[in-house]
């Protein structure tokens, strides 16, 4: 069930109106019996994981309460930490069976092979639960707040089960911590028109940049990826930097349609995105870029860690686990891991490189506030991640590495004899892609300094009906269906 669907949008209607009809009390359990329906739609067999899950992260918050009670303190402490310790140990023992044993085993086959020793750990082939990733790290994020005492133990499992299994957020987020959320499902949401429209509105413009821009530039970027030896120079970069606005549309469609819904039904949850393309470095680059993943990895790994209170070769090193691990957590795969090592480089030569960046400003004269400065600070940072992005997008590295070979080909002829509309895209197909990377790009510089909701908000009736009717015209001319097309599983869901 597809955000995007037509199914999606009968479910979501039937759940909003019950919903409001039903008293406050009984509100909580309705959304418990929807999100857990929608997680059996999109995969029934893997519902007893998060039920698995749920219980064991509920029952170890409980346990942790119970051990604050405790007068001994050493002995109080011992106990908190050991159910901790069991809590992460399940949650992530079910997580790298499912995700990342298949991996490991097969790492390992080709080490042992080097030796000529053979492995013999069976190998197991099963598709990966949806939104695994997302949920086990929401249900920790619980775990280790009850332990630091930023909340208390949640009582009702009902509730802690809604917390973890919530249906906008529960396939591919935002990653909420519990001290954010759960005090949420006991406050009475009553109908709110103006809120309403609001997270529709939302909702249309995620609908919108996924349906129109994003699988309209995936047919591009998959007929190149599929077969990159057949492919050279300013195609290659045409779909990687393709790649990189459909992976920005896809995700913030995701999540835009996500905050939109959980708006309309009350909540509030964090906004993932705040324009990461307009970033000028790498670190403002990963505090506007999936900000509750950011966040998570902050709090709950970063600063465990030791942060940057130990010095600068300290704090290199954290960065570069907590990328490493960033880019684990996203794929079980080498390319993900050199995907999130690169971003690692690339926050530690801006941290390395900054003194000298800053003589040479001032040796120079540079001005640092001008525009011309600033739209190459963003040019660049914007290269290194779209650079990144190939490791991301290729199935393999060695299709990664193919690549990287074929990009560096001097072929601008591709621009203007006609080939570039051979992929997938005919001329006016690519032209309405182009257009809708502006128009994204625009939206984001307007929503830099503006809340675009309220000004559309204040224009008169007709105005605010015409965009209505004609971003939902769009969608149904111009968004890709029929022959040839399949409507495109979100990216972050595959997580």
């Amino acid at each position: 069930m597809l955000f995007t669907s037509i199914k999606f949008l009968i479910f979501f209607f039937m759940a909003s109106i019950l919903y409001y009809v039903l008293p406050h009390k009984f509100q909580w359990f309705w959304l418990l019996i929807c999100s857990y329906f929608f997680y059996m739609v999109l995969n029934p067999k893997y519902e007893i994981l998060i039920a698995a899950s749920t219980i064991i992260t509920y029952l170890s918050g409980l346990l942790i309460e119970n051990a604050n009670k405790i007068s001994n303190e050493k002995k109080s402490i011992q106990l908190k930490k050991m159910w901790v310790f069991a809590s992460f140990s399940i949650n992530f023992g079910i997580l790298f069976l499912f995700k990342y044993y298949n991996f490991f085993n097969e790492s390992l086959s080709r080490l042992l092979h080097v030796f000529s020793i053979s492995n013999h750990a069976p190998s197991f082939e099963y598709l990966l639960p949806l939104g695994i990733s997302f949920y086990t790290l929401q249900a920790l994020s619980y775990t280790v707040d009850v332990y630091r005492k930023d909340v208390r133990a949640e009582k009702n499992i009902g509730k802690f089960a809604l917390f973890v299994s919530f249906f906008p957020q529960v396939v591919a987020g935002p990653i909420e911590k519990s001290k954010n959320m759960l005090h949420q499902f006991d406050e009475n949401h009553s109908f709110n028109y103006d809120r309403v429209k609001n997270g529709l509105l939302l909702m249309l413009w995620g609908v919108f940049i996924k349906i129109v821009i994003s699988d309209r530039l995936a047919v591009l970027i998959n007929t190149v990826y599929k077969s990159p030896n057949n492919y050279k120079g300013f195609t290659i970069f045409i779909a990687t930097l393709f790649f990189s606005f459909q992976i920005y549309c896809d995700f913030m469609s995701y999540s835009d349609i996500a905050r939109g819904a959980v708006e309309v039904l009350g909540f509030k949850v964090t906004n993932n995105f705040h324009q990461p393309y307009l970033s000028k470095t790498i670190k403002e680059f990963w505090s506007n870029w999936h900000i509750s993943l950011t966040s998570w990895f902050k709090d709950y790994l970063y600063f465990p860690l030791g942060g940057n209170i130990s010095g600068k070769s300290r704090d290199n090193y954290n960065i570069m686990i907590v990328f490493l691990i960033s880019g684990l957590w996203h794929g079980a795969t080498f390319n993900f891991i050199i995907w999130g090592g690169l971003h690692g480089i690339y926050q530690i030569t801006e941290n390395f490189t900054k003194p000298l960046r800053k003589r040479i400003v001032k040796t120079l004269k540079i001005k640092t506030e001008v525009f011309s400065f600033k739209f190459f600070q963003v040019f660049i940072t914007f290269m290194l991640v779209n650079f990144a992005w190939i490791f991301f997008r290729a199935s393999s590295l060695s299709t990664a590495i193919t690549i990287i070979k074929n990009i560096f080909y001097f072929n601008p002829w591709v621009l203007i004899n006609g080939s570039i509309f051979k992929l997938g895209l005919d001329s006016k197909d690519f032209q309405f892609a182009l257009v809708g990377i502006i128009l994204v790009l625009t939206v984001d510089i307007l929503r830099r300094t503006k809340n675009l909701r309220n000004v559309l908000a204040k224009q008169n009736i007709m105005f605010r009906w015409i965009t209505y009717v004609g971003a939902a015209l769009v969608i149904l001319i111009f968004g890709l269906y029929g022959p040839g097309y399949s409507m495109q599983q979100f990216i972050y869901s595959q997580f």
